[in-house]
């Protein structure tokens, strides 16, 4: 109880590898990135896209329609959200990289 899902044992991409004493598993603990398998970087360079494509090709967060509304003789208009065939934007480059989550390195300006 307690642990996290991405911290668990073998699971995390940063935890430590040195499981003994010794002055090589010293080292190891102070290095940032421990080799474990597979190399894993610490930059993210993509992410998933937030935004919607519409039928005409329009890109934005949320999209609206006006409706004409008639109550007690009068005509106003509303706002109605649309949900139907909107198409994620997808996977986005970013530009510069950002500095993965789970990297664990504390940063400071000096």
């Amino acid at each position: 109880m307690g642990a996290s899902g991405s911290k668990a044992r073998g699971l995390w991409p940063f935890a430590s590898a040195a499981g003994g004493g010794g002055p090589e598993s010293a080292v190891a603990e102070q290095a940032l990135v421990r080799p474990r398998g597979r190399v894993v970087p610490p930059f993210v360079f993509t992410r998933r896209g937030s935004m919607f494509y519409d039928e005409d090709g329009d890109l934005a967060h949320e999209f609206y329609e006006e409706t004409i509304v008639t109550k007690n003789g009068q005509k106003r208009a509303k706002l109605r959200r649309v949900h139907k065939n909107l198409i994620p934007q997808g996977i986005v480059k970013l530009d510069p990289p950002r500095i993965h989550v789970d990297f664990p390195v504390i940063l400071y300006e000096v």
